[in-house]
């Protein structure tokens, strides 16, 4: 299964310090995907079971960086590429 089945999806917005915003991680063929996991700058920020999105509240400026997911899709390990955040 090819590398880059997962697409992270941000904001498009402007993000301010206290907004509250949810990255969600899809597969492109709306397949489900499972056992997904969030990265930030690498950093792996955990994840569950059933979990196909991460909420971030307050923002603040630390939460800026590449953030990026993995997740089974199928029977194969696949993850999306690396999306910046910036934060205001």
């Amino acid at each position: 299964c090819p590398p880059d089945q997962l697409v992270l999806q941000v904001p498009t917005w402007v993000l301010l310090e206290g907004d509250t915003i949810t990255l969600r991680c899809r597969a492109r063929k709306d397949t489900s995907v499972t056992r997904v996991r969030f990265y930030h700058e690498e950093k792996d920020l955990g994840g569950s079971l059933r979990r196909t999105q991460l909420t971030l509240f307050p923002l603040q400026l630390h939460h800026s960086g590449r953030y990026r997911c993995s997740g089974w899709v199928g029977f194969g390990l696949s993850q999306s590429a690396a999306v910046p955040v910036t934060v205001h």
